[in-house]
């Protein structure tokens, strides 16, 4: 009976021990199972963070890539009204010099002529200017361009053009032309005369512009 009882307390004895065994392994699986689980979540939480980040980056960069356009935008705007505002000016500078500064004005017409004649490799050469001129400018043509150019014979057209002031050149079958009014200089000058106003007025410009 003793032995028997003996074998039956060592079985249980066994089977504790068992027990203590498995469920040491069941709490290290169980561990091992929740650190893998939160080192998983925790790399998913930074791939999210840094999808977050990435996209809230490419989001910023598009809004201060909108902003850039839009200033860019408003700068051309304002540099285009500026230009406009100061060749308008000038145009009415040229208009009130034409019509009031008669001596200065016939100085330059002969300076324009003479530049525009030796130009033109022809001895015989037209001059046409606008109606305003052609009234007084008939009435001294000789002696003004004997004054300008006397090497060459210029002919003054008896048809008016349609400029604001200044005098064209040309050869006297029209092939060869030098465009010497106002609007023809104006119209080389352009790109010149733009970039001059707009380092003028917005000295920044040349950091801001493309």
């Amino acid at each position: 009976m003793d032995q028997v009882n003996e074998l039956e307390n060592a079985i249980l004895a066994r089977a504790n021990r068992l027990a203590g065994e498995y469920r040491e392994r069941a709490e290290h699986s169980r561990e091992n199972i929740l650190r893998s689980a939160r080192e998983r979540l925790h790399l998913r939480e930074e791939r999210e963070v840094l999808v977050a980040k990435a996209r809230a980056e490419r989001a910023y960069r598009r809004m201060v890539q909108a902003d850039e356009l839009n200033l860019q935008k408003e700068m051309d705007h304002l540099r285009w009204n500026l230009v406009e505002s100061v060749t308008e000016r000038l145009t009415e500078r040229m208009r009130v010099f034409a019509q009031q500064e008669r001596d200065q004005y016939q100085a330059l017409l002969q300076a324009l002529l003479e530049k525009g004649a030796q130009a033109i490799e022809r001895d015989s050469l037209v001059a046409e200017v606008n109606r305003r001129d052609l009234a007084w400018l008939s009435t001294i043509w000789d002696d003004f361009v004997e004054a300008a150019c006397p090497s060459k014979t210029i002919i003054l057209a008896t048809d008016p053009i349609d400029t604001l002031g200044g005098i064209l050149i040309r050869s006297g079958d029209n092939r060869i032309r030098v465009d010497n009014t106002f609007e023809g200089r104006l119209d080389r000058l352009e790109s010149r005369l733009h970039q001059l106003i707009i380092e003028r007025l917005l000295p920044e410009a040349r950091l801001l512009g493309p």
